[in-house]
């Protein structure tokens, strides 16, 4: 048994190295794709092109104006002097957001009062738009407490010098102090190019044997399916894994994501997604009728799939139950949750078991299904 699987590994190898062209994808491709859409994928929300209608123009509605403007988010390029002028500026795209300022600003901080604040947000863009809403909230609570503070002072309340407020709000984010969004997508990249990269490896494995009329030396050979699936799949779990540390030394060097858990935990998980990942492309194999269909069939059923609803660009906990239920059977999901929980987290065996051991045993299923599938027959 171990001789006839050798065998068929050798012919593989042969096979990939003949094809100079395949191979070069294979090793170039996850390189390209992971730079390509490391830096081109950016949720990190900067820059936002601000309009500031101010209709006090005083020294304090200039001090809010120069909390906005001093903040990477935004930049204020636009201060429209009318009502048509504001909406003119959001209808041509000139501005993402506008601050109007009301005329009574001044007037009622002086006498404690609560002031309106009007914010319009272009908001065809949801993502951005709720993003930028978080920020707008975050600096006009930063300037109320600011005033607030110098307030309680002028009223003599602090003798020290220092005024405290009743609560104070400490935040501190763990596992992503930065919040850079690098280190949440890259991790999730990494799952979905080697996704697509592995299912499209070995989904032409069998179905190439049929087309090149070599099926007939397999069919007479005394080797089982077993035997034959083992020899097809071993081979790409080893190019494969050289892709998986190519990728792995790109995300911590090249886009310094940082690496706080065990990179051989790293390695160990890839290998466990890598068979289920190659599983899926035998399944594709055996049943598609020619190369061409066979290809489509893998980068259809695994690009969409594990970019919509693997977690990797939209929270699946806002998802419907439905497509909640089936992101479970997605392998990527449960990689990207291992290497999130490794890379930012450093966890341990102990708490990647659970969707390890449901790739493992996903990948067992759909390797089961690809032998008894194929037939030792013409």
């Amino acid at each position: 048994m171990l001789l006839r699987i050798k065998m068929i590994i050798w012919k593989e190898f042969i096979q990939i190295f003949r094809d100079t062209r395949m191979l070069t994808v294979v090793i170039l491709m996850p390189i390209f794709m992971l730079t390509v859409f490391g830096y081109a994928i950016n949720l990190d929300v900067k820059h936002v092109r601000l309009g500031v209608y101010d209709q006090n123009k005083t020294q304090q509605s200039r001090d809010l104006i120069g909390a906005f403007s001093h903040s990477e988010f935004f930049d204020t390029i636009l201060y429209p002097q009318s009502d048509a002028e504001v909406n003119h500026a959001l209808d041509a795209g000139k501005v993402k957001v506008v601050l109007i300022i009301p005329a009574t600003y001044d007037a009622d901080l002086a006498d404690g009062r609560a002031t309106p604040m009007q914010i319009l947000v272009d908001a065809s863009d949801s993502s951005s738009a709720s993003t930028s809403l978080g920020y707008i909230a975050g600096i006009i609570q930063q300037q109320s407490q600011k005033i607030s503070v110098e307030a309680i002072q002028r009223s003599g309340h602090s003798s020290t010098g220092s005024a405290i407020l009743p609560v104070e709000n400490r935040v501190r984010f763990w596992y992503n102090p930065e919040l850079r969004s690098a280190n949440a997508t890259i991790p999730g990249l990494i799952a979905t190019i080697l996704m697509m990269l592995s299912a499209l490896l070995t989904s032409v494995t069998v179905v190439r044997e049929r087309e090149r009329g070599t099926i007939e030396s397999l069919v007479v050979s005394p080797i089982k399916p077993l035997e034959l699936m083992i020899g097809k799949i071993f081979p790409y779990v080893i190019i494969a894994f050289c892709d998986v540390i190519m990728v792995m030394l790109l995300a911590v060097f090249v886009f310094h994501v940082p690496l706080v858990g065990n990179p051989l935990l790293v390695l160990l998980s890839s290998v466990i997604f890598l068979f289920a990942a190659l599983s899926i492309g035998l399944v594709i194999s055996v049943v598609a009728p020619s190369q061409q269909v066979a290809m489509l069939g893998a980068m259809m059923g695994t690009q969409l799939p594990t970019i919509i609803l693997s977690g990797f660009m939209f929270p699946i906990s806002s998802m419907p139950r439905v497509m909640q239920v089936v992101s479970d059977v997605i392998p990527a999901k449960h990689f990207i949750r291992m290497l999130r929980g490794i890379f930012l987290k450093g966890s341990g065996f102990a708490d990647i078991w659970v969707p390890g051991l449901v790739l493992l045993i996903f990948g067992l299923l759909l390797f089961t299904v690809a032998t008894r599938r194929f037939k030792k027959k013409l």
